[in-house]
């Protein structure tokens, strides 16, 4: 088992004051920027933080009375007992991207590692209730981003965020879930198991406190912190109003890049997307969308990702690029020749390889995520 990080210097203090009544992100700011520490406006009287901007009397008593309350200690145990480590924005090892928003959480919760190849992210968003078109493009993009060096950002929830995490994993790459959830749970909890692997290869994050529960109010809050993490965003399938386009303005609002992946025009869930598109966003098909929206960054790396750009096969019937490029060895080789354009339920490619199942389903995975193979309804695929 990897050992647990230490926490940031002085955190508990840091915890008793943005649990305190009225201090969220931005007051908890111009607080440590008047007084020059957490210690200071711990021990500052209610005539003195009324001397900051936005605070009146009664939210002055307010933040006065409570900011002892909170047992800071406790919650560190209950962190560690965990395996969760707590940083705060003046520690280095606070993701700096995320400082530099309007309103960054003080402190984060942390299960698995923070790493400097974290400063080279991409965040993927969608809806919950997404399409086999979107999974695919969700899989496929965070797939060969991740092969290509990015760190992917999502959030964990169904549909689009859980298959950009599994794309990301495959990739044998890094991944960032951030919860909308205090780190004792998971939500949805039919993502314990993933979970725990991006805890593995990533990390999980909040800025909430350890047993804070999955509720809506939290979410709005939690997609900036997606969107504060990542160089910038890439929003598959939404409607107009939903946490994805949240995602997209704080974004915008951050000065980060915005991309979206066009759908079908009939479609209620391509509706944020295009929206983003007219509105200026990057349409993105490839790698080499990316690099490009990406503007100096993307310039930088395009000598390094330039076969991962051409290993795409976004929206076209023909593949850009020959299986060879990809070395299939094995299984995946066997269960590629086995495919044709005509499509083939799994069990009859299981009948006609003489393979497991499971073998057979981690090739197709595999090679779905390649951009190789397709996925039509009824559990039935052929090559593109």
């Amino acid at each position: 088992m990897a050992q647990v990080p230490e926490n940031s210097k002085e955190i508990e203090l840091w915890l008793k004051l943005i649990r305190a009544d009225e201090v969220g992100p931005v007051t908890f700011g111009r607080l440590l920027q008047r007084f020059g520490s957490v210690e200071a406006v711990l021990g500052t009287s209610v005539s003195g933080l009324m001397k900051v901007e936005g605070i009146g009397a009664k939210t002055a008593e307010r933040i006065a009375a409570s900011r002892d309350k909170f047992d800071s200690a406790a919650e560190v145990d209950r962190a560690d007992k965990l395996g969760v480590w707590i940083v705060h924005m003046e520690d280095p090892r606070y993701p700096p991207a995320l400082r530099k928003i309007y309103d960054p959480p003080p402190v984060l919760y942390i299960k698995g590692t923070l790493d400097r190849a974290d400063n080279l992210a991409i965040g993927i968003v969608g809806c919950r209730r997404c399409s086999l078109y979107g999974q695919e493009q969700a899989s496929r993009l965070a797939h060969l981003l991740a092969a290509a060096g990015f760190t992917i950002v999502s959030g964990m929830a169904r549909g689009i965020d859980t298959a950009a995490h599994t794309g990301a994993l495959a990739a044998q790459a890094r991944t960032l879930a951030v919860q909308g959830c205090g780190l004792s749970r998971v939500f949805p909890p039919e993502n314990a198991k993933l979970f725990e692997l991006i805890s593995a290869s990533g990390a999980c994050i909040s800025e909430l406190p350890t047993r804070a529960e999955p509720l809506a109010e939290n979410f709005p809050p939690r997609n900036r912190i997606i969107a504060g993490l990542s160089l910038g965003t890439i929003v598959i399938e939404a409607s107009l109003r939903s946490g994805a386009m949240i995602t997209a303005q704080a974004a915008l609002e951050s000065n980060r890049e915005v991309m979206a992946v066009p759908g079908k025009i009939d479609s209620p869930l391509s509706q944020g997307p295009h929206h983003l598109i007219k509105q200026g966003a990057k349409l993105v098909e490839t790698v080499e969308d990316v690099m490009e929206a990406l503007g100096y960054v993307g310039e930088q790396l395009k000598d390094q990702t330039a076969l991962t750009a051409q290993e795409t096969t976004a929206q076209v019937e023909t593949p850009l690029f020959e299986a060879t490029r990809f070395n299939l060895k094995g299984h995946e080789k066997t269960v590629y020749e086995a495919l044709g354009k005509e499509p083939l339920h799994i069990d009859q490619i299981i009948a006609d390889t003489n393979l497991p199942a499971g073998a057979v389903n981690a090739a197709v995975m595999s090679l779905r995520l390649k951009g190789l193979i397709k996925q039509l309804p009824g559990n039935l695929f052929s090559k593109r």
